[in-house]
């Protein structure tokens, strides 16, 4: 069976380089000063999307991305793996938004695309840890969602099975489609780009990323209308502007701080029995092991 397959996916600051201009005064993530990537869980996501793709014939993958025009990033990293095209959801109104306000704004542009088979995203971002805005898809949504999805079982008669990982153990858990799934980090690792793939979107590009004054090789765009990325705002999606940004998020971040932690003192060790003995009786002392 074919499937229309959409994953949610997110370019998110690196927060491994958080410095002291990381947040604005509004007390949302400066993101400009901060390098800028794939969220990683995405790339977890967009693997199973792939797979299920390879395993059902005809389907497509479709990624959906919120952000500046740098965004478009994202969706160009996800067609040189394998995905079939995206849309970059860009407006200043979406700007600040939390999970409540994000979870709107892409609930209402999937609804413009057409509701899939499969909606799949990273159980959260690296900027906010929240995993929040998957289950908040699905509910604004009305569908079904799994979370903490490790594996993909299989896809068959109109249901999903998949393996996920809880606390305690592993689940295996039978869905009906179309629904919402949410991947852990610990599922299978992105593909790397095809060759192929890049050279052939290598210059693709949303409307906005285009220079008024026109565009190098312009023909191209003309004879390969998949260069072209495709591109929403509030009006597309007809969203209430309420509901969106700044206006629509009830949560503020009031500081964001990179917290490095440092040794007191450190202890030189030899592989003598004397040292390893004096080590243990240490850790069991201090309660660290025992």
């Amino acid at each position: 069976m074919s499937l229309k397959i959409i994953v949610l996916a997110k370019q998110v600051p690196d927060t491994r380089n958080v410095g002291p201009d990381a947040m604005t005064p509004e007390g949302t993530v400066n993101r400009s000063a901060l390098p800028a990537i794939f969220n990683p869980e995405d790339l977890n996501a967009l693997e199973q999307a792939l797979r299920l793709k390879d395993q059902n014939p005809g389907s497509t993958v479709t990624v959906v991305t919120m952000g500046p025009p740098r965004a478009a990033d994202i969706i160009r990293e996800s067609l040189y793996r394998g995905a079939d095209g995206g849309y970059l959801l860009s407006d200043r109104a979406f700007a600040g938004a939390d999970t409540l306000a994000t979870s709107y704004a892409l609930a209402t542009t999937i609804q413009k695309i057409g509701i899939p088979d499969v909606i799949l995203g990273g159980r959260q971002a690296i900027d906010g840890d929240t995993a929040q805005v998957g289950p908040q898809v699905a509910q604004k949504l009305g569908l079904p969602q799994v979370t903490y999805v490790e594996e993909i079982l299989k896809c068959a008669d109109g249901k999903i099975t998949v393996k996920r990982h809880i606390d305690g153990g592993v689940e295996t858990v039978e869905a009906p489609l179309p629904l919402v799934l949410t991947v852990n980090g610990s599922a299978a690792p992105c593909r790397p780009r095809n060759a192929k793939l890049v050279m052939k979107y290598k210059r693709a590009m949303a409307p906005m990323e285009m220079p008024a004054e026109g565009l190098p090789y312009a023909e191209e765009y003309q004879k390969k209308p998949y260069l072209t990325l495709g591109q929403y705002n509030t009006a597309d999606v007809n969203a209430d502007l309420q509901q969106c940004g700044l206006s629509g998020s009830p949560t503020k971040v009031k500081q964001v701080q990179n917290i490095v932690f440092k040794a007191k003192e450190s202890k030189t060790l030899t592989a003598s029995d004397t040292d390893i003995e004096g080590l243990i009786q240490e850790l069991l002392a201090n309660h660290t092991i025992g």
